[in-house]
């Protein structure tokens, strides 16, 4: 019966790639097909409209299955991750309580920052605990990294867990170099590594080595940075520790990666696809007895660098694709960043949405069901191979300028993701980067300043502007809508909230789409938005204008009414308020030459714009 079934392809004659882009390019009506689909991503590389079964026939990444080397599809035959949440609490005996609390509502992974690495401390925080059931990591300052382990595996070893036990030890001398710009010296780095791997050494599944990429994803590097930079660290590690004497499976089952998740859903999903792969070469480089210490144990933690002050509940939306993209990935395990983080201590509302977040990836979508379901699309395909070769290249950089110790120590991982982190600060201020409710449909009649309890992502330097001399040493600290937010804080914090005032009139379409994209602008500083039907003249509408006690004015209209509305409601207006006009037509110069200065329009630099005006118009 198989057989005789009819196959609904073959009902269709094949179609060429040629002949689809000669369809695509009819539609276009003549406009070049590489300039209007066609465009290059910030990792490095060009990204087509379609992708087809030839563009990925060469490929080997679609050689193997999942579990099996090069790990490309996975490091499992499952894909159920841990569900992790940092336990924030005050004191150890605060810490077990929350701790068994969020055990009981389905948590499977738990963090602990450790101030006292004592095994009394250890005691207190993991009374009543069930080690073989859950996943354990700790974060403290990497002094205390040796005491905490030395006191970790003797509690281990005393609950009868050493097999059963798994878990981590944040142990990353690299922050410091990293945050701070301060050297550090590779003999020293080596010894305390050695040390921590002798305390642990009857404990199997801790791992104690850390690359903490997280912290470059979070300073604003773009996907392939953070990559290339956690592929060149990993690599240190296996160096410096294999050239102390040390074996490349004990070195390699040590290991861990803690890596970001920023929005961009399919490059992102695609970079753990590539990291595994990649990782899993540079292992089998230092010829491990094992092949299974070549697989990547990845963490991943949702992006706070895109995270927001106002509209903060977007952040749910933007943690809940990154989650998704994890997932799918087929990480290890996944921390949500809740959603209030920027501006204060979570608290148990938005602990609870960031375990929900993931709860509803696994128990109404399903993603744990399914392994690698990415796997064979041309697009994740194409993309995994594409970020695997910017990242090697930027990898193969850093071991040739002396491998991610020596890159640190000479500022240059530093100064790259400084410059990445500018230019992205840049586009979001050209709105060529979105943040929904930041320089994109901000809720306009939002205050946020008696929200703030701590700002987790500083605000420029605090003096409400962006200054590069604010952030000359170690990775930058400011989250994408940090400008943005100083410049709305210091719009709530003046005693007088300016009001703009739309002046439609003329070509219907024109004037309210025009008013719509000022509103938006404006909207961005936290101004009071005044919109409008629409004026006969304009004498009329400035009349309004003023009446409302109009602090900006601006007209709205189209190109082409701009040659005669534009100077009539100048000259009338006579100074009165700030007069700008919506668009940029034609007749700019002719405009300027008058005296209008000021024009909103979709190259403008909003955030620039926008400070100009606050300047002009607040009052302390």
């Amino acid at each position: 019966m198989a057989e005789k079934k009819e196959k609904l392809f073959e009902q269709f004659p094949p179609v060429s790639t040629a002949e689809w882009k000669a369809k695509v390019e009819a539609d276009l009506k003549g406009a070049p097909f590489d300039k209007k689909l066609v465009w290059r991503t910030n990792e490095g590389f060009n990204l087509q409209p379609m992708y087809r079964l030839e563009d990925i026939e060469d490929f080997k990444t679609t050689n193997s299955l999942p579990g099996e080397f090069p790990y490309v599809r996975g490091t499992r035959t499952d894909n159920d991750w841990l569900t992790r949440q940092e336990i924030l609490a005050d004191t150890p005996e605060e810490a077990n309580k929350k701790a068994l609390d969020v055990l009981n509502k389905g948590v499977t992974s738990l963090g602990f920052h450790v101030e006292e690495p004592t095994k009394e401390t250890l005691e207190t925080l993991l009374k009543d605990i069930h080690l073989p059931a859950v996943e354990v990591n700790f974060t403290c300052c990497v002094k205390k990294a040796l005491p905490l382990a030395k006191a970790l595996v003797e509690y281990v070893k005393e609950h009868d867990c050493v097999e059963t036990f798994k878990g981590s030890i944040d142990f990353n001398p690299f922050r410091k170099p990293l945050r701070k710009g301060v050297a550090f010296d590779a003999a020293t780095l080596t010894a305390m590594a050695c040390e921590i791997l002798d305390a642990v050494k009857d404990v199997p599944a801790l791992r104690v080595l850390s690359v903490d990429s997280d912290m470059l994803s979070n300073a604003g590097a773009y996907i392939f940075q953070e990559l290339g930079y956690a592929l060149a660290w990993g690599s240190q590690w296996m160096t410096l520790l294999t050239d102390a004497g040390r074996s490349a499976d004990e070195v390699a089952s040590r290991i861990k990666f803690n890596m970001g998740v920023s929005s961009n859903f399919f490059m992102e999903l695609a970079k753990f696809r590539s990291a595994r792969m990649l990782w899993a070469q540079i292992v089998a480089q230092y010829k491990p007895a094992d092949e299974n210490a070549c697989k990547m144990m990845a963490h991943a933690v949702t992006s706070r660098y895109n995270q927001t002050l106002y509209d903060a509940h977007v952040n749910l939306l933007r943690s809940q694709t990154e989650a998704m993209s994890a997932a799918l990935a087929g990480v290890d395990s996944i921390t949500v960043t809740p959603f209030d983080m920027p501006y204060k201590r979570p608290d148990e509302f938005s602990e609870r949405i960031a375990r929900n977040q993931q709860f509803l990836l696994k128990e109404e979508s399903h993603l744990d069901k399914v392994i690698d379901p990415a796997g064979g699309s041309y697009y994740v395909e194409t993309l995994t191979v594409a970020i695997a070769k910017e990242a090697w290249k930027l990898f193969l950089e850093v071991e040739d300028k002396g491998g991610f110790l020596a890159c640190c120590n000479d500022d240059e991982v530093q100064k790259a993701i400084r410059e990445s982190s500018e230019k992205r600060h840049t586009d979001v201020a050209r709105r060529k980067e979105i943040l929904l409710g930041t320089n994109q449909y901000p809720n306009i009649n939002e205050m946020a300043a008696d929200k703030i309890v701590n700002l987790n992502g500083s605000l420029s330097c605090g003096c409400g502007h962006h200054d590069e001399a604010c952030e000359t040493a170690g990775l930058p600290t400011k989250r994408a809508a940090s400008d943005f937010e100083a410049l709305r804080l210091a719009t709530e914090a003046a005693s007088n909230r300016p009001k703009v005032f739309m002046l439609t009139i003329g070509n219907l379409a024109m004037r309210l789409a025009r008013a719509q994209f000022s509103s938006n602008f404006f909207g961005c500083a936290g101004y009071e938005i005044i919109d409008n039907l629409g004026f006969n003249t304009v004498e009329e509408g400035v009349d309004a204008a003023l009446e409302k006690g109009a602090d900006i004015v601006v007209l709205c209209s189209s190109d082409d009414e701009y040659a005669e509305l534009a100077p009539a409601a100048f000259k009338y207006l006579n100074g009165r308020a700030e007069f700008v006009v919506a668009g940029a037509p034609a007749c700019m110069d002719d405009l300027k030459a008058i005296g209008i200065n000021d024009f909103v329009h979709v190259r403008c630099n909003v955030l620039d714009t926008l400070r100009a005006f606050n300047d002009k118009l607040l009052k302390k």
